[in-house]
């Protein structure tokens, strides 16, 4: 078990039937050997959470297909400076998740084999699943669709806002 192999290293918590470990940065390929090695060796995916203003929480998801388990195994990283080692030397499949986490929340996974960019065009500038991340083209390009009420000549107006998403010191040109 997880938990004699790691002691207080890990904390193991259950909610709506899932399993989870919470580790530490330091033992996030430990720990994930270690699962990989008593059964969990399928892995399904990899993410971050954005988790303001702390920094982010990187999850794996893994399985046990004969006992039919799964287990998320988290570990925290500091906005700061988002590195974490690569899992790619535990599961092969871990490859195409972080290189996406990479681009999309800005963590770095140290000696991942081809760490670029996955999915966003050529010079885009930033990560735009941080929750600090400016919708910019929410303010640039109109809305499409129904009127702000009151400017089909019906409903009293009501004070303009802006899209969600977007800072309020952005401002609109009226």
């Amino acid at each position: 078990m997880i938990l004699d192999e790691f002691g207080s290293r890990v904390v193991v918590s259950e909610s709506f039937g899932e399993s989870t470990a919470d580790v530490g940065p330091a033992d996030w390929i430990e720990v994930l050997a270690f699962c990989r090695d008593g059964g969990y060796s399928f892995f399904d995916w990899l993410t971050a959470v954005d988790d303001p203003p702390g920094g982010f929480a990187v999850v794996a998801h893994l399985a046990d297909q004969e006992k039919h388990l799964r287990l998320l195994v988290r570990t925290h990283v500091p906005r700061a400076d988002p590195v974490l080692p690569s899992a790619v030397g535990v599961f092969r499949g871990a490859d195409w998740h972080e290189r996406e986490t990479f681009e999309m929340f800005g963590v770095v996974f140290d000696g991942h084999p081809d760490l670029r960019p996955l999915l966003l065009p050529d010079g885009f500038e930033g990560h735009p699943l941080r929750k600090d991340f400016v919708l910019a083209a929410r303010v640039a390009k109109t809305w499409p669709g129904a009127k702000e009420p009151g400017e089909s000549g019906g409903a009293p107006s009501r004070r303009k806002m802006l899209p969600p998403g977007v800072p309020a010191d952005w401002g609109r040109d009226a």
